[in-house]
């Protein structure tokens, strides 16, 4: 599986791997191993609702001790590691996706996607897949990113919050 297949089947089903929005914190842990908390939750404790557990370049929000939104973050012009049980083979990969391959991506797979207005304003861009109401958010690239196309708009975040 690439970062590529997991960010598809990620934005068609809003589950990335056995993750899903709904499960208790706990059962996260047990398949990904301890996550590394937000400093708000290791100063207020862990009954603090709405900041994620991290574990490398994956978000857990938790609310209530269960997953409330599922957030993969990219850098583009960098390089980027998934747990294996989401992205199995535990290796790094390009965590540099323009907008026009993952939208030709969820073409090929038959995954609808609609513009998120609510999201798309200046230096960024933004969709939703339906009905999995995954959003994906994009921006051209910063000053320090090394990235081919100065002018493409990349994958900065694919994220799913429960409703």
């Amino acid at each position: 599986m690439t970062l590529m297949d997991l960010l598809v089947d990620f934005a068609s089903t809003g589950q990335a791997g056995p993750l899903h929005c709904g499960m208790p914190l706990a059962g996260a842990e047990d398949l990904l191993g301890p996550g590394r908390p937000h400093p708000a939750i290791q100063l207020l404790g862990p009954d603090i609702d709405g900041y994620p557990y991290s574990w490398d370049a994956l978000d857990l929000v938790i609310t209530e001790r269960h997953v409330s939104g599922i957030w993969i973050r990219l850098w583009p012009g960098s390089t980027v590691t998934l747990p294996p049980a989401v992205l199995p083979g535990a290796q790094s990969y390009s965590a540099t996706v323009l907008r026009e391959e993952l939208i030709a991506a969820l073409d090929t797979a038959g995954c609808r996607h609609e513009i998120n207005s609510v999201l798309t304003f200046g230096e960024q861009s933004s969709l939703r897949t339906v009905p999995a109401d995954v959003c994906a958010v994009f921006s051209l690239p910063r000053r320090n990113n090394d990235v081919p196309q100065r002018d493409g708009y990349y994958l900065d975040v694919l994220h799913k919050r429960a409703v």
